[in-house]
């Protein structure tokens, strides 16, 4: 007299037998794990140091200036900007945006945009 019932021994698992499993998947798979491989820790760390320098910039020179001057920044001053974050940007915040405003690559940047430098006290 068993008191759990008969051993049921684990089957081996064939994969390509079970529904829902192909090689497709299996491909897909690999291939997502070859791109997150591909992407350097270092370019996803200058991505949101830059994205955040971007909300700082933001409501010093509006949104569509902010994207010029995170191009055209180093990325020491992105660094430094980002810093920033959350609180009111101050003299030295401003004093770095208007150094990257007043770079000709910028002015291009804005010139192409059609949009001008603003003015920053």
């Amino acid at each position: 007299m068993t008191v759990f019932g008969p051993i049921q021994w684990p089957r081996p698992h064939n994969l390509s037998n079970r529904k829902g499993y192909d090689m497709k998947h299996f491909i897909v798979l690999g291939l997502a794990c070859l791109a997150l491989t591909a992407c350097s820790p270092q370019k996803v760390v200058d991505k949101v140091v830059a994205r955040t320098a971007e909300t700082v910039i933001s409501p010093v020179t509006g949104p569509d200036v902010a994207r010029c001057v995170v191009d055209h920044a180093d990325p020491s001053e992105l660094e430094v900007l980002a810093r920033d974050v959350g609180v009111r940007a101050g003299t030295r915040t401003v004093a770095i945006i208007q150094g990257i405003l007043n770079r000709p690559d910028t002015q291009k940047c804005l010139t192409r945009a059609n949009l001008t430098a603003p003015v920053l006290s």
